[in-house]
């Protein structure tokens, strides 16, 4: 059986699970994290040692793993045969550099932002940098909805891909994240509908794109 160690609530394991539902793949999950068991357990650090969620344990425990778009990677390149991620290695490059890119540029936009206005950490208040964060996270999103507006359905065309998985997730923060102002991109809002109608998003992406 495969075992996802980590609290649901969490966005990097909400994308593990979104990959598991999409594939068919069952598994147990586990509750690890702030309110549940300290990933600071020894026996969690022994499987990731950077303490964090998600983590993978998959069959027997030959395999471990840990970083939520490697997981994902893992997930479709073994059990999904070309879904989810294709096995043209141009096609797969493409899915693939937008989930880089959702792990750097995207990520390191709204981290302060989002720890400012959302989780509430005393050490992201500052007026100045929440504004920057939100500009630098809006800019980024219009690089998506240019994506979007020319890709077609999804990310990288035609086919729903890991892409829109690790970037729908990312997406849905940025409109739940309070904001004076949000630019309208409304490629971006038909995308999300769309990835929220799937049967697979299920609980992973609540349905309140409207």
């Amino acid at each position: 059986m495969m075992r996802v160690l980590g609290k649901a609530s969490s966005i990097n394991v909400r994308k593990v699970l979104w990959t598991c539902a999409e594939l068919g793949l069952p598994f147990e999950r586990e509750d690890w994290g702030s309110g549940f068991r300290s990933t600071q357990d020894p026996a969690f650090v022994a499987l990731n040692p950077n303490a964090m969620v998600p983590v993978l344990v998959d069959g027997d425990g030959a395999v471990v793993l840990w970083e939520s778009n490697t997981i994902c990677r893992y997930l479709a390149t073994r059990y999904g045969d070309g879904r989810l991620l294709p096995v043209d290695a141009v096609a797969r490059a493409k899915v693939e550099q937008w989930m880089d890119w959702q792990a750097t540029e995207l990520n390191n936009a709204w981290r302060y932002a989002f720890m400012g206005l959302v989780r509430g950490s005393a050490a992201h208040q500052d007026p100045e940098l929440i504004a920057a964060s939100l500009a630098g996270w809006n800019r980024q999103m219009g690089l998506l909805e240019r994506q979007l507006a020319s890709a077609g359905d999804y990310v990288t065309g035609a086919a729903f891909s890991l892409a829109d998985v690790v970037l729908g997730l990312s997406a849905h923060r940025w409109r739940k994240t309070p904001m004076r102002e949000r630019p309208d991109y409304p490629a971006v809002a038909v995308w999300m509908a769309r990835l929220a109608a799937r049967p697979g998003a299920g609980a992973w992406l609540p349905d309140d794109t409207a």
